[in-house]
């Protein structure tokens, strides 16, 4: 008994490694945003002497939606899979990005939160500035969206934070976004 025991325990540890192929795709996902930045910049820049100054900010509104996105991204396929999966084994490189250092599933999900309201707030700022050409009830439902967004994140922040506060007031003091042992 004790044998099976182990041995299913080694397989559910084991199981964490099918989550690599949805990253894997997430990093393909990322060289596609590139390659719709790359393109939409070259769109820019060949018809810069016809756009007008709304069709720029637009545009540009455009490229920094993509960056955001690609940021997500980056925040979901680095950071989950050294939550999740396995250590990068990367601390001390000088790339390392900041918040790795101190990410969690907690701080994790915050970011995300976050990083979803910021291409929300773009896409929302792209659609007032266009507006005249946006059917209203359209917009009303993007503001309904991202008001749900921030809703959203705010409860997952203050979820994060009642969960830090109770686990310290147990004597379980771990520091507000440190990592766990994997």
């Amino acid at each position: 008994m004790m044998h099976a025991k182990t041995g299913l325990g080694r397989l559910i540890f084991w199981s964490r490694w099918l989550q690599l192929p949805m990253y894997l795709g997430l990093i393909v996902a990322l060289g596609i945003y590139s390659y719709k930045f790359l393109i939409k910049l070259t769109e820019l820049t060949l018809s810069l002497d016809t756009l007008q100054e709304d069709d720029i900010l637009l545009s540009v509104l455009s490229l920094i939606d993509v960056v955001m996105i690609a940021n997500l991204l980056v925040m979901v396929i680095v950071g989950g899979y050294e939550i999740f999966v396995s250590r990068l084994d990367i601390h001390g490189h000088p790339d390392q990005p900041e918040w790795l250092s101190h990410v969690d599933a907690g701080v994790l999900k915050v970011k995300l939160g976050m990083a979803l309201i910021t291409i929300s707030s773009i896409h929302l700022l792209r659609s007032f500035i266009d507006a005249g050409n946006i059917p209203e009830h359209t917009l009303k439902w993007e503001v309904i969206i991202h008001m749900v967004l921030v809703f959203s994140a705010g409860f997952i922040a203050a979820t994060d934070w009642l969960i830090q506060v109770k686990a310290r007031q147990l004597g379980h003091s771990q520091p507000s976004g440190t990592t766990s042992s994997h």
